[in-house]
């Protein structure tokens, strides 16, 4: 059984359901479950079939095309051209008697291999003929995104336009984590489903390796760390499947690892990334693909954006599974209480909070007033130090909010020196604030805070089950 997708399953039977033939695509990061979607959502039954196969030349494409054509019922000689094979289609879509033809390419991608000519022959297929008849449901799935969004949906010939019904499937929020637990019966509390995500992210695949019977820190020694472990290698794995030449992303992706805050795109090219006309596009395929996040630095305009690493398994990546040089089976839980494992936990954390957003907005009241999300950092001078927040919400209710996103594993404590840092923060955020707002500052907190002569600065603290509450739009 399905958990969450609820909107985008009734998206998806909603265009099925078309007086007219559909061209829809489902798209989103490796792992994250497109594919099972679409079949929970259609009970396994298509008219047919058919999926691409990663680093396969167009021959070996077009064999596979002839095998998916005689699983479903329709045998046929192995098309030379994609021009033929999608003729094949329209005869299989003849024949059948359904009322509506629900047609499902997954890995399409995959499929488009160089001088292949399969942009064309797609593009013959639906705009000469399945557009014309009322009976066509062409669903597209595909884990390179950016493929999906430049080829299909952004498409500037003749496929400009074309697509029906854009269905993005994201990583599960913490609440969808939840549910996966209960169902699992895998025996977690909140705090430990949090340290997970801080981990996997909301990948399904990644939690559905997971075994009941051990506890969270031997989950992941012997998933990431272990050899033998079926999430072993799926570092090198994700980007090769993403993308035809990994290597340039791949050093985007190191270089911002370790960088808490980010970087701007000259700071990229200044850590070694060549600019040489790609860059923009390598960035905005990872943007696009959920590995990296563009945010606005308060103050200033877009020439200034910060690009940030944002996907958990990534992060943990570069962080632990990286840094493994001895090859310890057992290195995540001997790193547990260790200033590496607490240094992480802050960081991971933070990240958890910025793929929540909405839940902080709900917990705010402010799920109905425009907010711009930003970041401010300012460097040290001769009389103050320097101040960094994560997380800014600037409200259209005249109203900023500065939060403050804390992990622990004991209840959280406002000390002296963290209260100093505090009013360090306020006083030098109010000398770029407009004197028009009001400036709260807001506690995110993973822990149960403190009560004592200091919590107070805070006009909201915002507790972790908070970031567990289902997302209600408004």
């Amino acid at each position: 059984m399905m958990i969450g997708r609820t909107a985008e399953k009734q998206k998806l039977l909603k265009a099925n359901s078309s007086e007219y033939s559909q061209f829809v695509t489902v798209y989103g990061r490796r792992r994250v479950g497109k594919t099972f979607f679409v079949r929970e959502t259609f009970d396994y039954k298509f008219t047919f079939e058919h999926s691409g196969l990663a680093k396969t030349g167009m021959k070996g494409q077009l064999e596979n095309w002839q095998s998916s054509m005689k699983y479903h019922g329709h045998k046929v000689s192995r098309p030379k051209t994609w021009i033929e094979a999608f003729n094949q289609l329209k005869d299989l879509i003849l024949a059948s008697h359904k009322k509506k033809k629900v047609i499902f390419i997954d890995e399409m991608p995959w499929m488009d291999t160089p001088r292949s000519g399969f942009i064309g022959a797609l593009e013959g297929f639906w705009n000469g003929w399945a557009s014309a008849r009322k009976d066509v449901t062409l669903i597209v799935c595909g884990s390179a995104t950016s493929w999906i969004i430049n080829k299909l949906i952004k498409n500037q010939a003749g496929l400009r336009g074309r697509v029906t019904t854009k269905i993005p499937i994201l990583p599960f929020t913490l609440a969808e984590c939840e549910q996966y637990v209960s169902r699992a019966k895998l025996g977690m509390q909140r705090s430990q489903i949090a340290e997970c995500a801080m981990v996997m992210g909301g990948i399904p695949y990644y939690w559905s390796f997971l075994d009941r019977e051990k506890s969270l820190a031997q989950n992941i020694d012997d998933l990431f760390f272990n050899e033998t472990g079926e999430l072993y290698g799926e570092y090198d794995e994700l980007f090769s499947s993403l993308f035809k030449h990994p290597e340039p992303y791949i050093k985007i992706i190191e270089l911002l690892g370790s960088k808490k805050v980010g970087m701007t795109r000259e700071e990229i090219i200044t850590g070694g990334i060549s600019d040489n006309g790609k860059l923009t596009d390598l960035l905005k395929d990872l943007e696009q693909c959920g590995f990296i996040r563009k945010y606005a630095a308060y103050g200033y305009d877009s020439n200034h954006a910060i690009f940030q690493l944002i996907d958990s398994y990534t992060l943990f990546y570069h962080k632990f599974i990286k840094e493994n040089l001895k090859k310890d089976e057992r290195f995540w839980s001997h790193s547990i209480g260790k200033p590496v494992y607490s240094s992480w936990c802050g960081l991971a954390f933070e990240r958890l909070c910025l793929l929540h957003v909405n839940q902080i907005k709900q917990a705010l009241g402010i799920t109905g007033i425009v907010s711009g999300i930003c970041s401010w950092r300012v460097e040290k001078n001769n009389e103050l130090p320097g101040a960094q927040i994560d997380l800014i919400l600037d409200r259209d209710d005249n109203v900023i909010d500065l939060c403050e996103i804390k992990f622990t594993r004991e209840r959280f404590l406002v000390t002296g020196e963290y209260h100093e840092k505090l009013l360090n923060k306020r006083a030098r955020f109010l000398e770029v604030a407009p004197k028009s707002k009001g400036v709260h500052m807001i506690l995110i907190s993973a822990q149960d805070v403190v009560r004592n002569a200091y919590i107070d600065e805070f006009q909201k603290i915002i507790s972790l089950d908070a970031l567990f509450a289902p997302y209600i739009t408004v």
